[in-house]
């Protein structure tokens, strides 16, 4: 099974939203990555979740902050309700919201 990219960003958004990362709550952007099976992400691995990462970035999305131990991630709460529509329309649910 190969993940969309969409797929991809609601995973890490359910992940940051889980974990309370928002706003000056931060973690590292390589934590993105855990969590997630390779074979199921198809092709290029891991490797899709940076590049959706990087992505939700650049989109505003995620608020990164650089720091001397590496970028670090959270969601950013002035889309909180764009954020929390993308993990519906993927989880069909509930039961993560």
């Amino acid at each position: 099974m190969d993940f969309s990219d969409e797929e991809i960003m609601a995973h890490i958004i359910h992940k940051l939203y889980r974990r309370g990362n928002w706003g000056e709550s931060h973690t590292s952007f390589e934590n993105l990555k855990k969590g997630f099976n390779q074979r199921e992400l198809g092709k290029k691995g891991l490797k899709r979740v940076d590049k959706v990462g990087e992505q939700m970035i650049k989109t505003g999305l995620l608020h990164s902050k650089q720091t001397k131990y590496g970028l670090e991630v959270s969601l950013e709460f002035t889309r909180k309700d764009e954020l929390i529509d993308i993990m519906k329309r993927v989880f069909h649910d509930d039961e993560y919201v």
